[in-house]
Parts: structure tokens; C-alpha cells; sequence
């Protein structure tokens, strides 16, 4: 059975739990940036480049990976959020890229398949990507709108590079997150497309979209309806929202991607918002109350949580959901649906 195959299957049967943020998790180690460095010898200073620890300090993400499993996680992301070369060249790391996805993309897999041999619980590892720090749609120069820092060519090569070192890693699925910019994320596509063509067998996508704003629109200003109509022809195994804002606000873009995709849909929002300090309060209890309403509704297949969610979150999710039927994919009517930043469906 493929990876796809198989997820489909577990969630023809119950709503999957996916997991839940690594950076708060990492906080709580208090690591010096001697711990982030290790024996690399690398040229600038790596505190905060969580990335790297799958090859510095390995126990870390391994321990994370631990807990949001015996939390009841379905789903591993991988740790490689910022792992690829744009990112990683503000570390002077462009070097490791392979390397990191590689050994994040084993760990995760090592940890995954572990659960399974103890219960018989199918269990995926998907393989994160970031959206860089870069942007194709937008221009960083208010000046020069025509300016762009990057060109697709190399985004999507950027993004090759880092798919192919999570798929030869383990990877059953490579998870396009936190899309702010909807180009970039058709470069990752195409990446992944390329690498299918490569390998002479598919590789799932991911794809999960982030709100900027609460006109539920990402940074390049596509509505989630919008954003489904422009990448729908990738034929991802989930598509979702994540990060944004808690679950509160994004209840309306929830229910309306899930009118409409006729694949899983899978949401992970931040627990809640952020306070003047910038942490997280929201209980794990209240999270999975508000996550759960989605579930009733019938418009979510996998749930599970983004910034400032710990296993204790993932926990209570995955009990909230428990009892829950997962949605059923609707067929949508065969007509032709455009996208700008706005859906167009084209009358018949």
C-alpha cells in the first residue's frame, strides 16, 4: 500500500492527529548556542537555528518527536521548517541543507515506526517545508514593485533540493506549510513534481495555507477558495490551514475550504493568540473544545496544532476527536474554477 493509500485508509476510519510546535518545545531545553553550534565550526552564530540540531543535538527533536507520539499524533512533521538553502544562508549553513533534511527525515521515521511496531498503528512522517524568507508575488522594494530578491527557477530548485533529502530520508509525504505567498508555493509543487519524474514514483504533497489577516487571505492576497483553485491540480493529499491564529478566528475559512476540496483536510492553528510577551496562554482544554467544534461539523480530517501547542495540546485534541466521525470528501460539480485573488467559476 503507498503512503497515500494508507492515509487514506486510517482516515476513512477516524479523524488523524497531526502534531505540534517544535520551536516552544525546543525553548524549554534552554540551550546555549554552543548546543546549536556543536562541532560544525560554522563561520556565524546558530542560536535559534532549530533546524540544525538533528545534527548538533539530536536528542532534542527525537524527544519532541516522543512526546507528540505517546500524545497520540498520527502524523510527525519533520523539523526542517527553515531547512533550506535561503534560510539557512543567514546561519552560513547552505552547505548542510541535505544533510539536515536527510537525518531529520530518518529520526522522524525511526520514532514513527517504533509506535507502530508497539501497537499496529499505521504512523506517517511528513516532511516539512517552509515558505523561505523570500517571496515571488511581492516586491520587498515599495519603490521598485517590479523588483523580486529571487526568480521561480531558483525557488524551485531551492525547494528540490530540500524534498528530495526528505523523501531519501523517510518522508511519506512532503507537507508545504505556512504558505503566505501562494507562488511560492506552485514552486514547491513543481519541485516536487520534478523529483516524482526523478524517481519514477509519486511523492504526495501537503499543502497548508496561512491567513495575514482576518479576511481570511495570505500574503499575497488569495482568499482559501482562491488559494484550493490554484493548487488543486497537484492533487494534494491534504490541504489545510495552519499557523494564523487560533482556532476562534478561523472558523469561517475552515468551513469554507471544507465545502469545497474534495481531498482531507487538515487544520493546525496556533493555540490561540499570542499575548504582549508574545507566549501562548491558551489551555490545551480550550483548544481542543474550540477544534472540536470543527470536528462536529464534519469539516476537518486531521487536526492538530502550530505555534505554542505542546503534547499536553496534542493530548487533548486527539481525545476531544476521539468519538468523532471524519469528514466525508464532497463531489464537487465538474466545472471549470479559476483563481486571481479571487475564485471564478466559470459558468456552465
Amino acid at each position: 500500500m503507498t503512503p497515500r493509500e494508507s492515509l487514506l485508509a486510517q482516515a476513512a476510519q477516524r479523524i488523524l492527529i497531526t502534531d505540534g510546535a517544535f520551536g516552544t518545545e525546543i525553548q524549554n531545553w534552554k540551550l546555549t548556542e554552543a548546543d546549536y553550534a556543536g562541532s560544525l565550526g560554522l563561520s556565524k552564530d546558530q542560536k535559534g537555528n532549530n533546524d540544525i540540531l538533528a545534527l548538533t543535538k539530536p536528542e532534542v527533536p527525537e524527544s519532541i518527536h516522543r512526546a507528540y507520539f505517546a500524545a497520540g499524533a498520527d502524523i510527525a512533521e519533520t523539523n526542517t521548517f527553515s531547512a533550506n538553502r535561503i534560510s539557512q544562508a543567514d546561519y552560513a549553513a547552505e552547505h548542510l541543507v541535505r544533510e539536515i533534511n536527510v537525518e531529520s527525515a530518518r529520526m522522524a521515521r525511526r520514532v514513527a515506526d517504533e509506535f507502530t511496531a508497539q501497537d499496529g498503528r499505521p504512523r506517517f512522517v511528513a516532511g516539512a517545508i517552509g515558505p523561505t524568507n523570500k517571496t515571488l508575488s511581492l516586491s520587498p522594494d515599495v519603490n521598485d514593485p517590479g523588483f523580486r530578491e529571487i526568480d521561480w527557477d531558483y525557488l524551485v530548485e531551492v525547494y528540490r533540493e530540500q524534498a528530495a533529502a526528505l523523501v531519501e530520508g523517510g518522508a511519506d509525504f512532503i507537507l508545504v506549510e505556512t504558505v503566505f505567498d501562494t507562488l511560492n508555493c506552485k514552486a514547491a509543487i513543481m519541485a516536487v513534481k520534478q523529483l516524482e519524474r526523478e524517481l519514477a514514483r509519486e511523492v504526495p504533497l501537503m499543502l497548508s495555507m496561512t491567513l495575514t489577516d482576518l479576511s481570511g487571505r495570505n500574503l499575497s492576497g488569495h482568499t482559501v477558495e482562491a488559494f484550493w483553485y490554484a493548487v488543486r491540480h497537484a492533487k494534494p493529499v491534504t490541504v489545510g490551514l495552519n499557523c494564523s491564529f487560533g482556532a476562534t478566528q478561523l472558523r469561517p475559512h475552515v468551513r469554507a475550504l471544507s465545502q469545497i476540496a474534495d481531498t482531507l483536510i487538515m487544520v493546525y492553528p496556533n493555540a490561540g493568540l499570542p499575548n504582549e510577551l508574545g507566549q501562548y496562554d491558551e489551555l490545551p482544554d480550550t483548544t481542543a473544545a474550540l477544534v472540536r467544534e470543527w470536528a462536529e461539523a464534519g469539516q476537518v480530517n486531521v487536526l492538530g496544532g502550530c505555534c505554542g501547542s505542546t503534547p499536553a495540546h496534542i493530548a487533548a485534541i486527539a481525545k476531544a476527536a476521539a468519538a468523532l466521525p471524519p469528514r466525508a470528501l464532497p463531489t464537487p460539480e465538474r466545472v471549470t474554477r479559476l483563481a486571481g485573488l479571487e475564485p471564478f467559476i466559470m459558468a456552465a
